[in-house]
């Protein structure tokens, strides 16, 4: 196997190109009536993207750019879903419809998909990029087009329309480090080295990382990196200089396999935790392979793809019938988890008569113990809160399928259970 070329932005670009492209996309954005859906058959109102045939969703990814891996798995695994469920009979009547663009983790591309996608779509079934969701936040407030982003920024959390499934950053960075000092002997008066992405993602984990370290009486050593940043040396010379004992990293797969393998061959013996989007199991087959599997470890706000249940086995067996040349890794999940989501609030307004995006939204809020079968329930009633606070503690192990074993099963730590994610 071989790590996939990864084609990465810059992140200060990002942000100005974001704000740019609003300025001039936010005069364009359509108006909307007040819920005014059309009846259909049998007595179901509808409105953008139902017809009585279909129900198009969107899907805002990226499969050439930093998130490449995850954006195939994800989209790939909502493709099974909706394919399952239309063989099934559809969902209100209705065959489901994903409509995908790639965005290549491009802001211009990404805002310019969301413009182009959201008058012709009931929502989005995925939209990758926390600084890219949130830069569209206000108008998906306004458009009221329900987005299940694969992004767990706290900056989304407070609109009814944008639904963080699972622990935000935050929430994970705080179970990560109580892992560290639960089972790796990280304990009061040491050092903590985060090295982190700047924007959304990094900032919002190292908000988890500083109030766990106020509350276990650690200190922070913070490393800030962009994502064109992959070679780790000077992080590693820091962090090793200032005497860590543990180091969080919140940043890409490509980072954290250079983070451990640099900190491997300069003898710097000390425990890595990423959060959930820092691995992907192809590096298992690189030079870093080793060290990951023995210093590594991943937050998760599930279990993974290999886990020991009825779900996991069902969706690794789909999976590979449809995509036998393709490696199975967590992206399966949280795409499969998102699209069950989704479908379970079409299932829900469906049965209140009403496919308007209004009626998804309130759907939605209904549900309050989902379980896609990978070990943690989600609970989507408050809009301001992330629909979980537990993570699961995975090691990258290439025997296992999906290459990630769990070393501690769904928990979340008393400094989570107080913490409130800082929504809008």
């Amino acid at each position: 196997m071989r790590t996939p070329r990864i084609a990465l932005t810059r992140a200060t670009a990002a942000a100005t190109a974001v704000a740019a492209l609003l300025a001039l996309t936010a005069c364009s954005s359509k108006a909307k009536d007040d819920d005014k859906g059309d009846e259909g058959a049998g007595g179901v109102k509808s409105g953008d993207g139902v017809t009585s045939e279909t129900i198009e969703l969107g899907v805002l990814t990226d499969m050439t750019g930093v998130y490449a891996t995850l954006g195939k798995s994800v989209t790939q695994a909502q493709q099974l879903y909706v394919d399952q469920t239309n063989a099934d009979g559809g969902i209100c009547g209705r065959k489901l419809k994903l409509t995908v663009r790639d965005h290549g983790y491009d802001p211009q591309k990404a805002v310019a998909a969301y413009t182009e996608l959201e008058p012709k779509v009931l929502g989005f079934a995925q939209f990758i990029g926390s600084p890219f969701v949130a830069a569209v936040k206000q108008r998906i407030d306004g458009d009221k087009a329900l987005v299940l982003p694969q992004a767990w920024s706290a900056n989304l959390l407070g609109s009814p329309y944008v639904r963080v499934i699972g622990s935000t950053y935050d929430l994970e960075t705080i179970n990560a480090i109580d892992f560290l000092m639960k089972e790796k002997g990280l304990k009061k008066g040491d050092k903590l080295g985060h090295v982190y992405f700047e924007g959304d993602y990094g900032e919002s984990a190292l908000k988890g990382s500083k109030h766990m370290a106020e509350e276990a009486g650690l200190t922070v050593v913070e490393q800030k990196i962009k994502p064109t940043d992959n070679d780790m040396t000077a992080q590693v010379s820091a962090l090793k200089k200032a005497g860590v004992k543990a180091v969080v990293i919140s940043a890409g797969p490509r980072q954290a396999a250079s983070l451990v393998g640099v900190a491997a061959a300069g003898r710097f013996d000390v425990p890595v935790i990423g959060n959930n989007s820092a691995f992907a199991p192809q590096l298992l087959a690189t030079q870093s392979g080793p060290a990951l599997m023995k210093n590594y470890y991943v937050a998760s706000p599930t279990l993974p793809i290999g886990a020991d249940t009825t779900a996991a086995k069902k969706l690794v067996a789909d999976y590979k019938k449809a995509h036998p040349k393709d490696s199975l890794d967590n992206g399966v999940v949280a795409g499969w988890t998102a699209a069950s989501v989704f479908g379970q609030a079409l299932k829900k307004a469906c049965e209140d008569k009403d496919l308007t995006r209004e009626g998804v939204d309130k759907a939605l809020l209904t549900l309050d113990d989902f379980d896609s079968g990978f070990g943690v329930t989600q609970n989507f009633t408050d809009p301001k809160a992330p629909s979980s606070k537990e993570s699961v503690i995975l090691q990258p192990d290439k025997k296992a399928t999906g290459g990630m074993k769990v070393v501690r099963q769904p928990a979340a730590a008393d400094a989570a259970q107080d913490f409130s994610p800082s929504g809008d």
